[in-house]
């Protein structure tokens, strides 16, 4: 939760032709843009350094670098997105990673996996089996944190697109979760702080040393985090929701 860096890239013009399990609209680039700003300033506002990576165009949704890479304290995991349309995307990214880690691992065929499936608490790992992330990937990912002392557990994924769409932690012992999330037994251990029907865009927060970043719009989720954080931060994500992206997907955090 206390991360002192982290890596964006800007959303470029394709955005507008980003995937979306809906038909709605799509992104608004010159306000998506304004966003990503604000989600900056955002972090840099908790004490982060931010590395902000230019806009890869031929990939509409390369904004969303979580997807791409899991960074843990021992090594780098780049992922096999489950959308075809983002393989490539990993490339890019471990050109900026492999200077930064000594270590860097991959997922291989046939196995899939995005980052955001990927829920960190502490040194263990829960692995959402989703749309996007199958099981040879998820089995893959254990066995590499188990390389580096660290666990993985898996997670069905049944009614989101990724598990942090509906579960993130805001300390090692408390979580914010909607849906199917709420009362499942992977989480039983754990305080959850429970998202209402009509605020679950809220479940996907960032706590970064003892800040909560949220999305806005949610006034009931963030009157519950109030006692968990010495300031909550909302950030507008309208334009990365109409394309399935959350807060926690706009970043990789290390």
């Amino acid at each position: 939760m206390n991360f002192k860096q982290a890596i964006v890239r800007r959303p470029g013009r394709s955005i507008v032709a980003g995937l979306s399990l809906s038909s709605g609209e799509p992104p608004v680039y010159e306000k998506a843009l304004e966003q990503h700003r604000h989600y900056v300033a955002a972090l840099t506002t908790c004490g982060v350094t931010v590395r902000e990576l230019d806009p890869l165009e031929e990939y509409p949704d390369s904004t969303f670098v979580e997807d791409v890479a899991v960074l843990t304290p021992h090594c780098a995991v780049m992922t096999r997105p489950g959308a075809a349309s983002r393989k490539n995307e990993v490339s890019s990214m471990a050109q900026t990673l492999t200077p930064i880690f000594s270590a860097v691992e991959t997922i291989n065929p046939p196995g899939t996996l995005d980052g955001g499936d990927i829920l960190q608490i502490g040194s263990h790992f829960f692995i959402g089996q989703s749309q996007r992330t199958n099981r040879s990937a998820a089995q893959q990912f254990i066995a590499i944190v188990e390389k580096y002392g660290m666990r993985g557990s898996t997670v069905t994924v049944n009614d989101v697109l990724h598990l942090k769409t509906g579960v993130t932690a805001i300390s090692t012992s408390t979580l914010v979760a909607a849906g199917e999330f709420i009362d499942h037994p992977a989480f039983h251990d754990f305080e959850v702080i429970p998202v209402g029907r009509n605020e679950e865009g809220a479940a996907n927060c960032i706590a970064c040393h003892g800040q909560i970043i949220m999305p806005a719009g949610f006034p009931e989720t963030r009157e519950k985090l109030r006692p968990f954080a010495t300031d909550i931060i909302e950030v507008d994500i309208s334009e990365f929701a109409k394309i399935d992206g959350g807060l926690t997907c706009l970043s990789l955090r290390f």
